[in-house]
């Protein structure tokens, strides 16, 4: 009895921790064109959540949420009805609280089009804003959505406008301020059937 009390028992072996995969460096050292990411915010699955800003601030600076792991993107504040636009600190706390119920996985990031496929999303995007009563202004803010993929400066897009505006003067016009150099865009009204 007293050999089975003090008989040598092998020390338990833990097994080794294994290593998590490696995830992609998504969004750390991206810095597409056009875009300024000011703040990265990590999902519960390790993608990055950013907040940038495509403006030059000559209007003040408004700020856009994307999620590079799900497809939420959000430049507005749905609950304002004035002043919708994300300041730094709005677009802070909608990316947090983003990040804290995604659970999607880090997805590739968007390779930058060519030129070509970029003029043509620009082309898609005034087409669709082409209302039935009246012509809209659009503003070039109003692409913060989709400046992730299209990754182009503003000097570019305002390019690509003027000239959609004398290719297609029944899709998009230009109005010129007559006291300063200030530019507008309007998207034509669709014509009656």
């Amino acid at each position: 009895m007293a050999l089975t009390l003090f008989a040598r028992r092998p020390a338990p072996v833990e097994p080794p921790v294994p290593e998590p995969a490696p995830w992609p460096e998504i969004g750390e050292t991206w810095k597409p064109e056009g875009v300024n990411i000011v703040q990265r915010y990590y999902n519960q699955a390790h993608a990055v959540v950013l907040v940038y800003t495509a403006d030059d601030g000559k209007t003040g600076t408004y700020y856009a949420v994307a999620c590079l792991g799900c497809h939420y993107a959000s430049a507005q504040d749905g609950k304002r009805t004035y002043n919708t636009r994300y300041s730094l600190a709005d677009a802070a706390k909608a990316a947090n609280e983003h990040a804290t119920t995604c659970r999607a996985l880090p997805r590739d990031l968007p390779a930058r089009p060519d030129d070509d496929t970029a003029r043509e999303q620009l082309h898609a995007w005034a087409r669709g804003a082409r209302r039935r009563k009246e012509d809209l202004q659009v503003w070039i803010c109003d692409l913060d959505l989709i400046r992730l993929t299209l990754q182009r400066t503003n000097d570019w897009i305002v390019g690509v406008l003027q000239q959609l505006a004398i290719d297609q003067p029944d899709v998009l016009r230009i109005e010129r301020s007559q006291y300063s150099d200030y530019v507008s865009y309007y998207a034509r009204c669709l014509p009656e059937d």
